[in-house]
């Protein structure tokens, strides 16, 4: 299902705000103190993260009914994402992707894509342990990797116990 011009410039006006708010919330962050975790790697162009989007939203949007109605409506008529799944622990919903072509694992829509598809996996960075979908090449590493890594070399570990604490601790570049 390709985007109309109607489509793309609905979706054009809601990622500029959705960049705006994500701006904004980043620079509140940082003045706080707060800093997300590097991004390493590269996209292996694996497409797991366009198989099944997921969304996690506030306490209102999930258990408020209007509020939900509203918020899976705009996912499926401007997003294209058609709820499949819904995680009440997590308030998270899980879609499928309508401009998600499984053969060729590509969007048909790439241009206008959501800004939640944009701005993956840098969405992540600010958890406090950003997990990314098996096979993902990318990875997060913490913004003081080099200097924990030089400390862990200096302890007596074995090359094996190394790596596991290196990957764990999120070092790896």
């Amino acid at each position: 299902m390709r985007d109309g011009t109607l489509r793309r410039t609905v979706k054009r006006v809601a990622r500029w705000t959705f960049e705006a708010d994500l701006a904004a919330e980043r620079a509140v962050r940082r003045a706080r103190g707060e800093r997300p975790y590097r991004l390493g790697g590269e996209c292996l162009r694996c497409a797991a993260c366009c198989e099944a989007p997921a969304i996690h939203v506030g306490r209102p949007v999930f258990h408020v009914p209007r509020l939900r109605r509203l918020f899976l409506w705009w996912q499926e008529r401007v997003n294209g994402f058609v709820l499949t799944a819904s995680d009440p622990a997590t308030r998270t919903f899980v879609f499928r992707c309508t401009h998600f072509d499984g053969a060729t694992r590509s969007c048909d829509s790439y241009d206008s894509r959501p800004g939640m598809c944009r701005d993956y996996p840098r969405l992540l960075l600010w958890q406090p342990s950003p997990d990314f979908l098996p096979g993902c090449g990318y990875r997060a590493v913490l913004p003081n990797a080099a200097g924990l890594r030089e400390a862990l070399e200096s302890r007596p570990l074995d090359p094996r116990q190394r790596a596991r604490l290196a990957k764990a601790l999120h070092l790896e570049e």
